[in-house]
């Protein structure tokens, strides 16, 4: 750890990266009641791995199918990295892996690194969109359900080319537009809105354009896969985890947050999205610098 610490030793949405860090500072508690692993996204369904009625096994294959298409990488960025869940589950299986995680959250980087004690990973509170690491630094990175929030814009892929290595790949995982906004239907749109506003997204990009950002960067590579259907098994835990929270909260008479009950919203209207797949799906894009 403290060889991590001495090699690594304006934000350009200043306000929704504020709204962003408060969204994960007060409501990271309620991925626990998601994740007993503290994995911070959607799961992948394996037929031949995974039972669909256990989500964690999903959750955490959806880790393994990114570190699959990440390879043989010495040193990692997850960038926006939540508690590490996905960290720790690659530190966890290969001894010789050191990787660093980003999150604006305080309380996130504190808690995190609780939970990587005795392992060769790191997690700061930095802006993946600006991070103080120099060029060319890392063998890969990943950004599983994080970029969103920074609406999938330029800026973030520019920082993550900045510093791979030449012939570092970065893995993304995440929901995505198959059309412009201008484009979705009134239900699509509605759903859209509220999902932005539930999670404190940016916006979300749509598959086309992020295509061509890539591409004009300098990715090459690229590999577009659509795993909605793989994704869906464990979007239809939402409702039961929702209901199962609120139950919690009801039967210990405590208070539901004011970002609890944002972070609530923006699960519905993600399963909502789901079932909208002529407007949104769920991708994992890999690419090489």
């Amino acid at each position: 750890m403290a060889t991590l610490q001495r090699l690594f030793s304006e934000t350009l949405h200043e306000d929704n990266n504020h709204r962003t860090a408060e969204l994960y500072n007060e409501a990271t508690e309620d991925y626990e009641f998601w994740s007993r692993d503290f994995n911070m996204h959607f799961g992948y369904y394996n037929p031949s791995r995974n039972n669909p009625f256990m989500r964690d096994t999903m959750l955490n294959e959806m880790n393994r199918q990114v570190y699959k298409r990440i390879g043989d990488s010495k040193l990692i960025c997850d960038l926006g990295c939540g508690m590490g869940g996905t960290m720790k589950y690659g530190l966890e299986r290969n001894k010789e892996l050191r990787v660093l995680g980003v999150t604006l959250s305080e309380f996130q980087a504190t808690e995190g690194n609780k939970r990587l004690t005795g392992l060769n990973g790191l997690i700061l509170k930095e802006d993946y969109n600006n991070t103080t690491f120099s060029d060319n630094t890392f063998d890969s990175a990943m950004a599983i359900e994080s970029f969103c929030h920074a609406g999938h814009s330029e800026a973030s892929f520019k920082e993550a080319y900045r510093i791979l290595k030449n012939g570092g790949k970065m893995v993304i995982t995440d929901a995505f537009l198959k059309k412009e906004i201008k484009n979705l239907c009134p239900g699509g749109s509605y759903c859209y809105k509220g999902l932005c506003n539930g999670w404190s997204l940016e916006k979300l990009g749509n598959i086309p354009e992020v295509k061509r950002t890539l591409e004009r960067i300098g990715f090459k590579d690229i590999i577009i896969e659509d795993i909605s259907l793989r994704v869906a098994p464990s979007v239809l835990h939402v409702p039961f985890v929702i209901s199962g929270f609120l139950l919690k909260k009801i039967l210990k008479n405590q208070e539901i947050g004011k970002q609890s009950i944002q972070n609530l919203k923006g699960s519905f209207y993600a399963l909502l999205s789901g079932i909208q797949m002529n407007n949104f799906g769920y991708y994992i894009i890999t690419c090489t610098k």
